[in-house]
């Protein structure tokens, strides 16, 4: 019987509205014709967002399949959830590469553990970890003094410096001297590139070892394995839930495919929320539409299905995220 080959792995990671997520879309854009891919993205909100990002813009039959684990850091619980998750996305899918996508407030280091746990390790082939990162940060404490920032730039292998067009002078500079003085960074390679534009050779990169350092602080076992449970609808077609944990707070709601949303209502509206991150994919009189904001930048993107409109919400003030539903409410209607 032939052994069967470990799959290449590559974990890609960074904080909050860095660009992993068109990272990733850009990578898949330059999939090697005849390979199958999968990817499974991990988002700190229950409701669960970039699934639909990436299976309205690649599919099954292109040999892309995505796999998601919404509500906090997927390696909690013992790793449950992505242990799960990963299990069923490498069965159904038989990939020639996984790609992984923390949360931007996950812990990549334990996330790393569970990938090379005993019963993965003829499994996964753990190659090169990526950890985008916005050079414009370094100025702004509250990134620099958060420890999941700095653990991301930690575990990496190759370190992206992504939305290079929008920096000033020095900003690398900033980031480089940061990585000297900050970071362990004889062994990384640091790059920049603009809209996510990953090279396929970073992801050939091999691998370090890590420490297995478990001090760190979890959402709560019952948040984290929430996944494994399918939302009820209430009657009036919608459902909100919460989550927080590491500074931040996320809300976010799930329609049922009978609201139908004003796009333009919905851009003005998302224009106006201040939040650290908004993504959405909403079902629109002008079509499928995702909504992707973050630093104050909302862009938008159409998309060729959808099973239902979602949106996710993330911030450090709750109060600002709890007026919204009824001002979604507007935007819609129900069909």
């Amino acid at each position: 019987m032939p052994t069967l080959k470990a799959i290449p792995t590559n974990v890609i990671t960074g904080f909050l509205g860095v660009g992993k997520s068109t990272a990733i879309l850009e990578l898949l854009k330059r999939k090697p014709e005849g390979e199958r891919w999968a990817v499974l993205v991990n988002e700190f909100g229950e409701v669960g967002i970039d699934g639909s990002l990436f299976s309205g813009q690649e599919s099954e039959q292109q040999g892309v399949f995505v796999r998601e684990v919404p509500g906090g850091c997927m390696c909690c619980a013992a790793g449950l959830p992505m242990q799960i998750a990963l299990n069923m996305l490498l069965a159904r899918s038989k990939p020639d590469r996984l790609l992984i996508e923390p949360t931007g407030l996950g812990h990549p280091r334990e996330v790393l553990e569970v990938l090379g746990a005993e019963h993965y390790r003829e499994v996964l082939d753990l190659r090169a970890t990526l950890t985008l990162v916005d050079a414009r940060k370094i100025s702004d404490e509250r990134y620099t003094s958060h420890a999941t920032f700095n653990q991301q730039l930690a575990v990496a292998d190759v370190i992206v410096a992504n939305k290079s067009d929008q920096y000033q002078p020095g900003d690398f500079q900033k980031l480089v001297d940061y990585l000297e003085s900050e970071v362990t960074v004889a062994d990384k390679s640091v790059h920049q590139v603009s809209h996510g534009q990953l090279q396929l050779s970073w992801l050939q990169a091999p691998a370090s070892q890590y420490s297995c350092d478990h001090h760190h602080h979890h959402a709560s076992p019952e948040t984290a394995t929430s996944v494994l449970e399918s939302p009820q609808m209430p009657a009036e077609g919608y459902l909100c839930i919460d989550n927080q944990g590491e500074g931040f707070f996320s809300r976010g709601w799930i329609f049922s495919p009978e609201w139908v949303f004003d796009g333009l209502k919905l851009s003005a509206l998302l224009m106006g929320v201040e939040a650290e991150r908004i993504k959405g994919v909403f079902v629109t009189e002008q079509g499928i539409i995702a909504f992707n904001k973050a630093d104050g930048v909302l862009t938008e993107s159409q998309l060729d299905d959808s099973l239902d409109s979602r949106i996710e919400c993330i911030g450090t003030d709750r109060a600002l995220l709890e007026s919204l539903e009824a001002k979604l409410l507007d935007c819609g209607t129900r069909q």
